[in-house]
């Protein structure tokens, strides 16, 4: 993809994120996540019925990777089996670890692809990522 293209994917979803905005409801499952080397700081919410993830609300205050990434990444796991999502979270992590990864399944969140280039960034791109992954392992342990 070219870099103009994913410079402009990103600067839309962090000037109009998608699912930004956390609600009072008891059916989400909530996680909280900060980068201890800077600001970001994000809540991110889970509602899941039936193996499906039906709703992913997220708020906080962070960077605009971050922010950005937050958005692809509700974009990318709404609607999704809880093993689609699970295969997709893999894969995103295995990319931005520079690991072998099918960028098929990524869909939008492949614009991250060259994030392992700048290490002081890639927490700021996987932290909402890694909010899914702590919520997916509280639900395999109930």
């Amino acid at each position: 993809m070219d870099s103009n293209l994913k410079r402009n994917i990103i600067l839309e979803h962090y000037q109009n994120p998608h699912n930004r905005g956390l609600i009072e409801d008891d059916t989400y499952i909530k996680a909280n996540m900060n980068n201890e080397s800077c600001i970001d700081e994000l809540n991110v919410m889970v509602k899941i019925e039936d193996d499906i993830v039906k709703d992913i609300k997220f708020d906080g205050e962070a960077c605009a990777l971050c922010i950005s990434s937050a958005s692809i990444m509700t974009d990318t796991l709404i609607g999704k089996k809880v093993d689609e999502v699970e295969n997709i979270l893999r894969n995103f992590l295995n990319m931005a670890t520079e690991k072998e990864y099918d960028k098929e399944v990524l869909e939008e969140a492949i614009v991250y692809d060259e994030v392992s280039k700048t290490p002081n960034r890639e927490k700021c791109v996987l932290l909402s990522w890694w909010a899914i992954e702590k919520i997916l392992n509280e639900l395999k342990a109930k």
